[in-house]
């Protein structure tokens, strides 16, 4: 499997934790699995954060 590097915001962030959220409830709704979205989300809530300093 090929690892790409993805830089988010901290409001994109919350967004992809959200939504991948919300596609997890909708396959355990209709009784599907949900490895994948598990794995997804578990990475992307454990990866490592980069501070940047902001000139201004």
């Amino acid at each position: 499997m090929k690892k790409t590097k993805m830089f988010f915001t901290q409001n994109e962030w919350r967004l992809l934790v959200t939504s991948l959220n919300a596609l997890r409830n909708r396959l355990l709704g209709e009784g599907r699995y949900t490895d994948t979205v598990n794995d997804t989300m578990l990475a992307v809530m454990n990866a490592k954060t980069k501070r940047i300093r902001v000139a201004g």
